[in-house]
Parts: C-alpha cells; sequence; structure tokens
C-alpha cells in the first residue's frame, strides 16, 4: 500500500512533510486569509510533539482498553503537557468507544482523543481484550521501545491495520482549542488526495520506523504534528452554524482574523481600535461578535493569553520576570506581577519555584514506577 515513489527516499518525505505543512494554512476555507490563521498562529505557540508508537494487525473479534491519558503522562511528557492519542485505520473496519457513546470505523479514518479519555477500540464480539489500563507497564514499555508489527487476536475474522501516535503540548496553551471539542473527533481522509497523500506518507513513516532507517523517528514525529493539525482543519470545516468557541471563532472570516492578529503579535501594544481597524469592523460590532464565540471581549482575551504565554516562558525558559513581562507587552514589572497574580494567584517568581519543585517531584515518582 506504499506509493512506489516514496520507497527508500527518507529525503524525500521529508521535503514533503515540509510541504503539506505549508499547504495546512492555504486551502481555500471560509476562515484565515493567507498569513492571517488563527489556528496556525496558535498552534505554533503550543510546542507539540509527536510520535507514532503502535503498528497492529488485528484480526476479529478483538479489543483494546486504552487508559486515560493522564496515566501515560509522567511516563512520556513534561509535568506541564497533555498527551492527545490519536488512530488511524489504514484497512478493514473497527469502533471506538468513548463512555457510553460507539461510533463506527472503516479504512481511512482517524480519530483523535482530544481530551484524553479512556476509550475502547476493536472488531466483533468475544476475543480476549488488552487492557492497557492493567498493563499499565507494558503499554508505557510500547510507547518508549522502537514501533513494530503487533498481532492482535487469534480468530479468522476480518482484518483490520491500526496505526496509533499521539502528540504531547503545553496543556494550559491548547485549552481554548481543546475547549471547544467533543470526547472524540473522527474525520475521513479519502475522500480527497491531500488526504489520500497524508495517510500514504503515515504508512511509510511507520515502515521506515520498523525499518529503523536514520531520521524515521524525526520524520513521524513532524507527521503526526501535520496529522493534528489537519484534523482540526478538517473538523472546523465541517461545524455546523450557530457553534461557539475557540474553533468557531477562528472559522468566522471576521473573528478568525482578529484572534490570528492577536497570536501572530502578543506583545504588540493593541487597542481596540487599531484590531477593529485591522479587520475592518467598528469596535462595538468587533466586540460583540468576538463575545459571541469566545464569551469575553477581544482585550480581556489578549491579557489572558498574554499572562498564559507568562506562564509558560516561567516553567520552560530561565528569562527573568522582566524579560518575560516586556515580551508580552508590559512595560511595567510591577503591572505584570499584579496581572499574573489576579490569574494564578501567585507572583511570577513564586510560581516559577513551585512549579519546577512539582515537576522535579513527579520525574522522580515516574522513575520510581518505572
Amino acid at each position: 500500500m506504499r506509493p512506489a515513489f516514496l520507497l527508500g527516499r527518507p529525503a524525500l518525505v521529508a521535503a514533503l512533510i515540509v510541504w503539506l505543512e505549508n499547504l495546512i494554512p492555504r486551502p481555500a476555507r471560509p476562515y484565515a486569509p493567507a498569513g492571517m490563521d488563527a489556528l496556525s498562529e496558535l498552534l505554533r505557540a503550543v510546542k507539540l510533539s509527536g510520535a507514532l508508537f503502535f503498528n497492529a494487525q488485528c484480526v476479529a473479534p478483538w479489543c483494546v482498553r486504552s487508559p486515560p491519558s493522564t496515566l501515560l503522562s509522567p511516563h512520556v511528557a513534561a509535568a506541564s503537557s497533555h498527551i492527545i492519542e490519536f488512530h488511524l485505520i489504514a484497512e478493514g473496519r473497527g469502533y471506538v468507544r468513548v463512555g457510553e457513546e460507539t461510533t463506527p470505523l472503516t479504512a481511512g479514518d482517524i480519530v483523535m482523543l482530544p481530551h484524553g479519555d479512556r476509550h475502547f477500540m476493536g472488531n466483533g464480539l468475544g476475543g480476549i481484550t488488552f487492557d492497557g489500563e492493567a498493563e499499565l507497564q507494558s503499554l508505557v514499555a510500547l510507547l518508549r521501545s522502537r514501533i513494530k508489527l503487533t498481532q492482535i487476536g487469534s480468530g479468522s475474522g476480518e482484518q483490520t491495520r491500526l496505526i496509533c501516535g499521539y502528540l504531547t503540548c503545553e496543556a494550559r496553551l491548547i485549552k481554548p482549542v481543546l475547549a471547544g471539542l467533543p470526547r472524540m473527533v473522527r474525520v475521513h481522509v479519502r475522500n480527497d488526495s491531500y488526504g489520500e497523500l497524508l495517510e500514504a506518507m503515515i504508512r511509510h513513516a511507520v515502515q521506515q520506523l520498523v525499518e529503523a532507517t536514520p531520521g524515521g523517528d524525526v520524520i513521524a514525529a513532524r507527521l503526526a504534528e501535520v496529522l493534528f493539525a489537519e484534523v482540526l482543519r478538517r473538523y472546523v470545516l465541517q461545524l455546523p452554524e450557530g457553534r461557539t468557541g475557540w474553533l468557531a471563532g477562528a472559522a468566522d472570516p471576521l473573528v478568525g482574523q482578529a484572534l490570528a492578529a492577536l497570536h501572530q503579535r502578543p506583545g504588540h501594544p493593541w487597542t481596540l481600535p487599531e484590531l477593529a481597524q485591522a479587520v475592518g469592523l467598528s469596535r462595538s460590532v468587533l466586540t460583540e461578535r468576538f463575545a459571541r464565540y469566545l464569551g469575553q471581549a477581544p482585550m480581556a482575551y489578549l491579557t489572558d493569553w498574554r499572562l498564559e504565554l507568562a506562564a509558560e516562558s516561567l516553567r520552560t525558559t530561565s528569562r527573568s520576570v522582566l524579560q518575560i513581562a516586556g515580551e508580552i507587552g508590559y512595560d511595567s514589572e510591577a503591572a505584570f506581577n499584579r496581572a499574573f497574580k489576579r490569574r494564578f494567584a501567585t507572583p511570577p517568581a513564586r510560581y516559577r519555584r513551585d512549579w519546577r519543585e512539582g515537576a522535579r517531584a513527579a520525574t522522580a515518582g515516574a522513575a520510581g514506577s518505572g
């Protein structure tokens, strides 16, 4: 099923990934003119990191129980990270069950669990369930080991090819996007040439990992990130009229422009009149339209986003509080300290110290349980 022109050509695969990444903001769609893509601007800030970890040939009846991603986080992600799992049905059929809701799947479907819910995947009734929660250490070992073809099921029923991966991202920064998503997102990638190429490249990346090709891990990681952005893009395009939330706002032609401008230059001394002029609306119309989707006014949203960026910098860099304050648009360290304390109930310096102490304790705990 791999395209012949990709065989043995990892450099070409890497070049195609760059091409795919550049395509994501540009296909014609009802939001974000060229260079003003709110989703792309936000994703640049959340520090996505991806991996493919499971390549299975499943024979019905089969069932896999995946634990909540919070159980996996201490083993594969930083203390502030959130894990998003995704699954590609490359061949055959199956289902995914989240809570009481079961969704049928067919070849070409990609399933994403944005909130890290416990879920079941399978095909048919009966058979032995691989319980990833009960066998957590085995699952963690699988996440850390080199990918290989795994056989699931010992029957003689329908065969299903399953490719799984995960993304880690900064939990607080990705929150605006995830808040508007359901527990499970399903999109189909075989209804256009772009999706078909993406699927072919994922298949090829898996094969490169199986064969331990140099650079395979990097290629797979970048593809996982591209896949996440593409799933979100397709989800946005199928949103019904009347939906609210961050993604719905990004899909609005004018609110999307405002969001993109704010995320592109969060440290700029924005004023409401300047932002309204940039998107071609009056101040009152922009405020009303922005609040309809996001539940707050543009300048209040900008303040919250700036403080989230500041918190992320405090957690992950050694820059001084004064430097961070200036980067996000505060002229005064004292004003930044006050705003930060209002949002996080602690001053910036103490926030950094407390987070680092907590991260060290979490790392030690994960090492002890591993």
